[in-house]
């Protein structure tokens, strides 16, 4: 994350040696290459998960936007770069189109492309999500909802196999269409879409959120 010339003048202070920039590339290159093979193993090791967790952030590479694509499970982590976001990008990493089990996400449109495997939201950003619409329209389902997710983390933390049994299972649905139910009511109806206005109606935020739990 240095700049090339101030590693140039960082080895010069504390070795009193040039270091032309095309040597400084050649070594920065060196670990990737020998590390590929632990990539390819990392991917495999991935797709054998029941459950795998992703993500994307951005970041500047020679002043253009990139993406880092993250996959997670267990203690595994694997961060891929790519200049894309969407499913071109997915596409070229190749794990998640291969990929049977079931991936967590934020609900990004791209990941609902892939439809041979299964799809969970993550409750941190749910969690996040339902805090903005608690704190902006103080909702009653927003805090409940918020609710049934410590608690039922907290069932599964405090269980040695880290899953709810069929009977709070069961009683999770029950709660949580409740909640879904109530929520409906709550929330003030969506004008009609104007005569000849093409495309989708702006919706608000926390009708967006109820819409992604329903």
């Amino acid at each position: 994350m240095v700049a090339l010339n101030r590693v140039q003048k960082l080895v010069k202070s504390m070795m009193d040696a040039h270091t032309c920039r095309s040597k400084l590339i050649e070594v920065c290159m060196a670990p990737s290459s020998s590390l590929r093979r632990v990539e390819v193993s990392a991917k495999e090791a991935l797709l054998k998960m029941p459950a795998m967790n992703v993500d994307e952030t951005s970041l500047r590479v020679d002043k253009k936007n990139h993406w880092v694509h993250v996959y997670s499970a267990g203690d595994m982590t694997l961060k891929c770069l790519d200049r894309g976001r969407g499913i071109k990008a997915i596409d070229t990493i190749d794990i998640v189109p291969r990929y049977g089990g079931v991936i967590i996400h934020d609900c990004w449109a791209s990941y609902f492309s892939y439809r041979h495997c299964g799809h969970g939201l993550c409750g941190s950003h749910l969690m996040r999500e339902l805090t903005f619409v608690v704190e902006s329209n103080g909702y009653v389902w927003a805090k409940n909802m918020k609710r049934l997710l410590k608690e039922t983390c907290a069932k599964v933390s405090k269980n040695e196999q880290k899953k709810l049994t069929d009977k709070d299972y069961a009683n999770l649905q029950k709660r949580f269409r409740n909640i879904i139910t109530r929520g409906e009511k709550e929330l003030p109806p969506v004008p009609p879409k104007p005569s000849g206005k093409r495309g989708r109606i702006a919706k608000s935020e926390a009708h967006n959120l109820w819409g992604k739990n329903e």
